[in-house]
């Protein structure tokens, strides 16, 4: 193969060539998307050969080896320029996105009559590209916080508890929410009466970040519902009803180290297990490592990993109904959070829900056909938490994947503390964690 001298001019030459192939580009589909359908049909064609022959010209003037590149057998003359870009006008034709988007833009049936099987089947790839790309830049559940988001007292209500601001008595305001706890322990936090719940906007800034790969619109949010469903268990059963388990059993907390082994999620999961098996329920907690692939830490695929594994637990015991995903979270290095919960240090927990949705609509391959149920239950232990443990919970995170939450209504996953913690603060986290999980599951009154 012919060696080729890349001098500054030239590299120069093929940046300016770029460019203007980008801009065109972009400007062919600005005028694509202006045209009226009928216009658009009859200009496609055209449109996609000569951008087709703009890109072929850029590969050959650039790398001297477009019928290479495209997987030809070499050769010169006209057959393999026209090889090159009748393959590039079949590939913008049927796959790329950068011409069909603005074609896929107008809702099915605009044109009238039955939709083309083509244009579905680039609304499909063109979603799924999209999907991919959230994936890839926000598939992970850090939040990556820069500021201090525990919720205070003062953030969730002021001096007064909400019932006391709404003239009720903790009696009244459990008639007049009847899914809302009430523990027989002091409250020492804020207790919400469904008339500032229903308030969408007081909701969302209270209790929740929403991430900007995903949306939680009104119709979602529906307090009334989600404090309506009943998330209790029976206990003492013979049967396993929880199962633990860690996505990213590789997380550390600050203090760990040789001398500390135990200083990771998995440490931290095995106290919250003993905790609830004394509370009178059965628990499984796998410590399996998804986060690990050939002892080397490789998280791209723990989730697919994580759900291969305990869909094969679920199926060996179909009595399980809560699954709690326990991580810890990442966020800036010199950000400690910290409160005092029963006189100990203690991390704060996040509930983490995904919303299997980007700002564009449904991610139609990562269905939850349970999100409002993990919305629900989620909610309902933020709320106890409010009460009962000021200052413990973080607000609700939402971000746009599913992260495994699909397989049983009472799913959670639970972000407890971040690396800059230390073991023992999140050990104790599982304390009042434990207590605020047993009101749920148990729907006391």
């Amino acid at each position: 193969m012919r060696r080729r001298k890349w001098s500054a001019d030239r590299i120069l030459r093929v940046m300016m060539l770029t460019s203007g192939v980008i801009l065109g580009t972009a400007l062919m589909g600005k005028y694509m998307a202006e045209q009226r359908p009928k216009e658009r049909i009859v200009q496609r064609d055209a449109q996609k050969e000569w951008l087709a022959k703009g890109l072929a010209s850029w590969i050959r003037y650039s790398f001297g080896a477009g019928e290479q590149w495209m997987g030809g057998n070499g050769g010169e003359g006209e057959r393999q320029q026209g090889s090159v870009e009748e393959k590039l006008v079949s590939w913008f034709g049927k796959w790329s996105p950068l011409v069909c988007f603005y074609e896929r833009r107008q809702e099915r049936g605009e044109a009238g009559g039955e939709t083309d099987p083509s244009y579905t089947r680039y609304m499909d790839r063109q979603r799924v590209m999209k999907e991919s790309a959230y994936l890839y830049l926000f598939g992970d559940e850090n939040s990556g916080v820069e500021k201090e988001d525990i919720m205070t007292e003062g953030e969730q209500g002021g001096d007064t508890l909400a019932a006391q601001g709404a003239g009720m008595t903790l009696e009244e305001m459990a008639q007049s929410t009847p899914a809302y706890h009430i523990r027989r322990q002091p409250v020492t936090g804020t207790k919400y009466v469904m008339e500032q719940l229903l308030d969408y906007d007081f909701l969302m800034q209270r209790f929740y970040s929403v991430h900007s790969s995903t949306t939680a619109s009104r119709e979602e949010m529906d307090v009334k519902k989600m404090l309506e469903m009943d998330f209790s268990l029976e206990k003492g059963s013979e049967e396993p009803q929880i199962l633990i388990y860690h996505t990213h059993s590789q997380e550390t907390y600050a203090d760990y180290g040789p001398g500390k082994t135990d200083a990771t999620v998995v440490g931290v999961g095995n106290y919250l297990t003993e905790l609830l098996r004394q509370k009178g329920y059965q628990v499984i907690h796998d410590t399996g490592q998804y986060d690990l692939i050939n002892g080397q830490l490789d998280r791209n695929h723990a989730y697919n990993y994580a759900l291969d594994s305990i869909t094969g637990i679920l199926q060996k015991n179909p009595s399980v109904q809560v699954i709690l995903d326990i991580h810890r979270d990442g966020v800036r290095e010199d950000l400690h959070m910290v409160s005092q919960v029963n006189g100990k240090n203690t991390a704060p927990v996040m509930f983490f829900n995904g919303m299997s949705q980007t700002p564009e609509g449904p991610i139609e391959y990562l269905q939850n056909p349970y999100k409002q149920e993990n919305l629900a239950f989620s909610l309902q232990m933020q709320l106890d938490a409010a009460a009962y443990y000021p200052g413990f919970t973080r607000k609700i995170y939402l971000k746009g994947l599913r992260y495994n939450l699909h397989l049983r209504p009472r799913s959670a996953l639970i972000e407890v503390g971040a690396q800059t913690n230390t073991y023992e603060e999140a050990r104790n986290a599982m304390e009042p964690l434990a207590e605020i999980l047993d009101m749920v599951l148990s729907g006391e009154d």
